[in-house]
């Protein structure tokens, strides 16, 4: 029997702890700062933050290149000889990664791609949930694997609230006023991914204390999310406060395993830092 193993990009930020579990290979995405390239996953998050505050710019980011996943692709074949490969790459709505994964696995046999149109929580959810199956049925066929992966993927749902409006701004997300109107008012944008693209939807006044709050009620309200397992997601400097209040909640709606998923490099360069997500699979 062939064994089937599953592999992501960084922007996934799926927890090292439990990629070391699963066996899921990551492919790093790229960074790009002060002039040089950076590996996701090899440039401290705080040396992004540290950048920002020094010059008032945030680094480019830029997806993993066909040839690199050439490299990954055989490099993964070496360790796992003869293996089936399933990867569940990032959105291809907001990055050129699939597709430069799709060119490369033209050169090999046995790979399956499957375009999780989500980011960060939302991808993990989905490659955890595929890895969580295969353990349960190792001997499971992979078009089956593909076919149960593919039906999830529009079940993940994500949402976030970035940490610093400025933070937005000086990446030429948002227009100056709307940030300066934003901090004004203390408001925080609620940021879905939709469709596999990340949209403005919803809006909070006040502290992030009491947003994070709100998003998280608005969330439960909008999807029937599985109380089996729940993603929190955040970006350094977030309140350890706001951290232990969101696990009571969550625990509180009976959510029964909540895994807390730092934001890498990849994502905390379009979020800022104390930013704050959830993600989940709806039943």
């Amino acid at each position: 029997m062939r064994r089937i193993i599953l592999s992501t990009e960084s922007g996934a930020d799926l927890p090292g702890d439990l990629a070391e579990k699963y066996d899921v290979q990551v492919v790093p995405m790229h960074i790009i700062m002060e002039g040089k390239d950076y590996l996701d996953g090899y440039l401290p998050v705080q040396d992004i933050y540290d950048y920002y505050e020094r010059t008032k710019k945030i680094p480019s980011t830029t997806s993993t290149n066909a040839y690199e996943y050439q490299e990954f692709f055989a490099t993964t074949r070496e360790n796992f000889p003869d293996c089936i490969i399933i990867h569940i790459g990032y959105t291809s709505k907001a990055s050129s990664s699939f597709q430069n994964a799709v060119i490369a696995a033209e050169e090999f046999e046995d790979i399956f791609l499957i375009d999780a149109l989500n980011v960060t929580g939302g991808l993990a959810a989905i490659v955890l949930y595929a890895a969580e199956l295969l353990e349960k049925q190792p001997g499971i066929e992979p078009e089956h694997l593909v076919e149960k992966i593919e039906a999830i993927v529009p079940k993940s749902r994500l949402a976030f609230i970035p940490g610093s409006l400025e933070f937005l701004k000086a990446g030429g997300r948002v227009s100056n006023m709307a940030s300066m109107i934003g901090a004004l008012l203390k408001i925080k944008p609620c940021i879905e991914l939709r469709d596999g693209k990340l949209m403005s939807t919803k809006k909070y006044r006040g502290k992030m204390s009491g947003a994070t709050e709100k998003l998280f009620s608005d969330y439960l309200n909008e999807f029937n999310i599985d109380r089996e397992q729940l993603y929190f997601i955040y970006s350094i400097g977030l309140d350890e406060r706001i951290k232990r209040r969101m696990d009571e909640i969550a625990k509180e709606s009976g959510f029964q395993n909540i895994i807390w998923i730092q934001a890498g490099g990849m994502i905390s360069t379009h979020s800022g830092a104390g930013g704050f997500g959830v993600a989940g699979l709806e039943q």
